[in-house]
């Protein structure tokens, strides 16, 4: 499994590709594809078939997944793309930090309590 550098709720910056420029937060991440979802950015067509369950059917546009290398995490302090860093605490306790600026941006064990909670 890799490793991704940014995570969901993340702002991002699409680096290359037909969507090269545009930002957007992160829907979903999937680090064994290396794969993240990006609200509205790579919207694709699918023609989808109406069921017994789901009566309607027709053509919807959703999110597809792009690779990580393409995205960039966006500071919300600079307000620009930049690349994350973790930085120690005496106590032991991680921190992600851009790198661009040096702002913190979260604690690590305060993200994986947010996500262990869902």
């Amino acid at each position: 499994m890799n490793k991704v550098h940014v995570k969901v709720n993340d702002n991002v910056f699409v680096l290359s590709g037909k969507e090269a420029g545009k930002t957007g937060k992160v829907l979903k991440v999937d680090p064994k594809h290396n794969k993240v979802i990006v609200e509205g950015v790579n919207i694709v067509t699918k023609h989808k078939r109406p069921n017994m369950r789901l009566q309607t059917g027709g053509i919807i546009h959703q999110e597809a997944p792009l690779d990580a290398s393409k995205l960039m995490f966006v500071c919300p302090k600079c307000k620009r793309p930049s690349k994350t860093g973790v930085k120690f605490l005496a106590n032991g306790e991680k921190l992600r930090v851009c790198k661009a600026c040096g702002e913190t941006i979260e604690s690590v064990r305060e993200s994986k309590a947010t996500k262990d909670k869902k």
